[in-house]
């Protein structure tokens, strides 16, 4: 059996059996929402192919997306919107994201493995650092979650074309910045994030210089 697959195989030794992988995309960006995978794999599934969703192009991704979902004893992929993530912070949403779908994927899981994130008293765990390059069921949600994530930039790349976010997908990039600042802060901008923070105090800043008489 393949390295991707001790820690689920640890788990079931300890006397768990339904076990989730958990993993988060768009922790980094400064635009765009915080979306998170969980995937619940039968015992004897395995696919070489699954891998940590930044190690894949695009296209491969794409394809791993439905056969994660067609192979999957169940999956749910849930979506923090902006206003959350500013309100909570980007780590505090990732993990109630994560506990979100514990909560409320069809089939109840005993036991949970995640990318580095603990997950407090909620469901026994274990927080594996680089856990998406480590566990078949954390990859498998990396992928639910960064393809996901990528459609909804996509999306919001041609809401706001000239941001330019089919490309950079949000993050911090010397072309974001620059359109950050040529065209100010839209409505899916963090603004818990330095460089949006950056741009609202200088837009401030010249309001109130052109208030005064």
């Amino acid at each position: 059996m393949c390295e991707r697959l001790e820690f689920e195989k640890k788990a079931r030794t300890l006397g768990y059996h339904t076990i989730i992988g958990l993993d988060e995309a768009g922790r980094g960006p400064m635009a765009g929402p915080l979306v998170v995978g969980g995937v619940i794999f039968p015992e004897d599934y395995y696919d070489e192919r699954i891998n940590d969703s930044k190690k894949l192009i695009e296209k491969k991704r794409e394809a791993l997306f439905d056969i994660i979902i067609e192979n999957a004893l169940a999956y749910k992929i849930e979506i923090i919107d902006v206003e959350e993530v500013d309100s909570l912070n980007v780590y505090q949403a990732s993990k109630e994201g994560m506990l979100r779908i514990i909560r409320s994927i069809d089939k109840k899981p005993d036991f949970a493995l995640t990318d580095a994130m603990p997950l407090g008293n909620e469901l026994p765990h274990e927080a594996i650092v680089k856990g998406d390059s480590k566990s078949q069921s954390i990859a498998a949600a990396s992928i639910l979650a960064k393809v996901t994530r990528d459609r909804l930039m996509k999306e919001y790349g041609k809401k706001y074309p000239e941001y330019g976010f089919e490309k950079h997908k949000g993050y911090v990039t010397k072309a974001h910045k620059e359109a950050l600042r040529k065209y100010g802060v839209t409505p899916i901008h963090r603004k818990s994030f330095a460089p949006v923070q950056e741009v609202l105090n200088e837009q401030l800043s010249l309001f109130d210089f052109n208030d005064v008489d």
